[in-house]
C-alpha cells in the first residue's frame, strides 16, 4: 500500500504508481489485513458461561465467602477443559497439568471459536444441566443454541 496525499492508502500497483511519483509522502507500507472475530458472538459465549455458572452455583451457599469473579473464572476454565479445549503440560515435579485453552481474540480464530462454543454447549448439557427438569431453565438454555 502507498500512503498518498491526504493520508489515504491506495494499492501499490501499476495503476496508482505513476500518479504517485513526485509525492513526498508516497511511502510504501506493508499492511496485513486480518478478519476479526465477531464480538457479538464472543459476548454470547461469555453470557452462556455466566448462565451455566449461575445455575451450577445456585445451591452452593457455602461459597458466599469466596470471590465470585475468581470462582467464575475457575468454572469457565474447567468447562472449557471439559469441552476438550485444553493444553497439557508438565509441572516442575513431572506431574501432568491441564490448562484451558485461551479464548482470546489473539489466540483463537472465529471458526475454531465456533467449534469451541458447540463443544461448550455439549459439555454443559452433560455436566451441568444433565438432571435439570425445570422448563424455565431448559428454555433459557435453548436460547443459546
Amino acid at each position: 500500500m502507498i500512503k498518498n496525499a491526504g493520508g489515504v492508502f491506495v494499492p501499490a500497483d501499476e495503476i496508482y504508481l505513476p500518479e504517485l511519483t513526485g509525492f513526498k509522502n508516497g511511502e510504501l507500507y506493508n499492511i496485513e489485513i486480518k478478519k476479526t472475530r465477531n464480538p457479538a458472538f464472543h459476548r454470547k459465549v461469555f453470557a452462556f458461561f455466566k448462565f451455566c455458572f449461575d445455575h451450577w452455583a445456585a445451591d452452593k451457599t457455602e461459597w458466599q465467602y469466596f470471590d465470585e469473579r475468581k470462582q467464575f473464572d475457575t468454572f469457565r476454565k474447567h468447562l472449557t477443559v471439559l469441552a476438550g479445549f485444553y493444553e497439557t503440560t508438565y509441572n516442575i515435579k513431572g506431574e501432568v497439568r491441564i490448562e484451558a485453552q485461551s479464548l482470546s481474540y489473539g489466540n483463537m480464530e472465529q471458526d475454531e471459536f465456533e467449534k469451541c462454543y458447540s463443544a461448550l454447549i455439549n459439555a454443559a448439557l452433560k455436566e451441568i444441566f444433565g438432571n435439570t427438569t425445570d422448563e424455565n431453565v431448559i428454555n433459557q438454555l435453548y436460547a443459546f443454541f
